[in-house]
């Protein structure tokens, strides 16, 4: 069998980020930088007020306080918006409002709270420091300065620091378009009353939403029949429009497993049995230039297999590093079995816990239902993937391992993320199955054939339960 490692190494020295073009501030939303950006102009592009007030010089009223205040001819105002202001008089103030350019002279804008809010007259209460309520001129970006480097993922706060600098066009790798194609006569559309022997798709949908997830641009062709002239009527027909196909089912080796019969003798899709549980036929390859990934039939494995290889080369296609899902390291909370060879994902459920012998609660995992690859009630209540090496068969309570966080956990998880990130060490796996921390997603190297039945061992202080 191919190791899970072998096979996305493959995928990720096969795929290529989609090529660079400029995309409108409205189109790059949700893409990636594919160069550095740097700034033209200078934001703030002139001194202006950070408050509505006054502007004066500092001098002119350093000596104001409540008990004697300081008042001052008000000879203008200076409303936000085009044009220049003229200059402000000594011993004079200057009505001004936030975000208005600055009056040639004026060092200072007092706050309007710090005044009696005077028309003509003002009285300065508060003696404010020199410089107070200014923005200067390029205090937020200089001219020339790098804005954002190449490989930021774009979302609101950069659109609008894209806008601000007044960069129109950047330079950006489109979001992948995907094809996700399920397979299979038994499928019907959701909503659809069934019939003996029908189920419902629910891959072509649950893919089709981790690739959005993922960044892609999805295209969803539902309940492909197991004819091989259909699915490949319908194959060729989306690969002129999108960057990468995500199929499902027709894998394995049944007598009506269309997508392995009709892909083996096209292209340079490769199928493989990969040692893990769940998900293991797998392929891979190019048609017409055009990765296509194959996954099993099965929705839990399907989606599982979609995390460990299709998010990775999703990123790599957006010009990301294709590091796939958050790694942390968790502790166990039952003993858990593991086939040999395989190196199998449960999903659990998350919690902290603290047992008085850590600086930080430990992350605690337990399963989070049942785990048959077509039991979707526990990956849709998990918010990890827990990462057994091949070399281990069982797992005591309170052992050290790593997970993969699930991207619906983040919402719940991130808040807490203080204990995530404090809780990632002393993973008690034996070398060398323990996944490697720098490898994609927290994959690391094979494990040693004949291990034979090994365990990991509990962290220090840790008894099964």
């Amino acid at each position: 069998m191919t190791s899970v490692d072998e096979h996305l190494e493959r995928i990720l020295a096969t795929v290529r980020p989609t090529r660079a073009r400029q995309a409108r501030l409205d189109e790059a939303h949700g893409c990636v930088l594919a160069a550095d950006v740097r700034a033209t102009v200078a934001l703030p592009g002139f001194d202006n007020s950070a408050m509505d007030g006054y502007a004066v010089r500092a001098a002119d009223v350093a000596e104001a306080s409540a008990a004697t205040p300081v008042s001052l001819p008000v000879i203008g105002d200076v409303p936000a918006g085009p044009g220049s202001p003229a200059a402000l008089l000594p011993g004079a103030a200057v009505r001004i409002m936030t975000g208005a350019p600055l009056p040639p002279g004026a060092d200072t804008v007092v706050q309007l709270e710090w005044t009696d809010g005077g028309r003509r007259t003002v009285a300065v209460q508060r003696a404010p420091r020199r410089g107070l309520h200014i923005r200067r001129t390029g205090e937020d970006v200089a001219p020339g300065a790098l804005v954002l480097p190449a490989g930021t993922i774009i979302g609101s706060a950069q659109i609008s620091l894209l806008a601000a600098v007044n960069v129109a066009c950047p330079p950006v790798h489109p979001r992948p378009r995907v094809a996700v194609l399920s397979t299979g006569t038994e499928l019907v559309e959701v909503g659809t009353p069934l019939g003996a022997g029908q189920i419902v798709d629910s891959n072509s949908h649950g893919i089709a939403a981790a690739a959005r997830e993922a960044g892609a641009v999805v295209r969803r062709l539902a309940g492909v029949p197991d004819e091989p002239d259909a699915f490949a009527a319908a194959l060729h027909g989306v690969l002129p429009d999108v960057d990468a196909v995500v199929t499902t089912g027709g894998v394995s080796v049944g007598a009506y497993d269309v997508v392995k019969e009709v892909l083996a003798r096209t292209g340079t899709v490769r199928f493989d049995r990969v040692a893990m549980q769940p998900g293991k036929p797998q392929g891979f390859g190019l048609v017409d230039g055009v990765p296509v990934f194959t996954l099993p039939g099965n929705p839990v494995s399907a989606l599982i297999s979609f995390e460990l290889f299709v998010r990775p080369a999703l990123q790599r296609m957006r010009g990301l590093a294709g590091t796939g899902l958050p790694r942390i390291v968790v502790t166990v909370g039952s003993d858990l079995r593991s086939p040999l060879g395989k190196r199998s994902f449960p999903r659990v459920g998350l919690e902290r816990s603290g047992d008085g012998r850590r600086l930080e609660p430990a992350t605690v995992a337990h399963l989070a239902g049942g785990q048959g690859s077509h039991q979707l009630t526990s990956l849709a209540g998990a918010q990890a993937l827990l990462i057994i090496p091949e070399g281990v068969t069982e797992v005591p309570a309170g052992s050290r391992l790593p997970a993969l966080l699930l991207p619906d956990a983040s919402g719940a998880i991130l808040s807490g993320m203080a204990w995530v990130v404090a809780d990632t060490a002393d993973v008690d796996a034996p070398d060398p199955a323990s996944p490697d921390p720098a490898s994609p997603a927290g994959f690391g190297p094979r494990a040693e054939a004949g291990r034979g039945n090994a365990a990991v061992p509990r962290a220090a202080g840790s008894a099964a339960r």
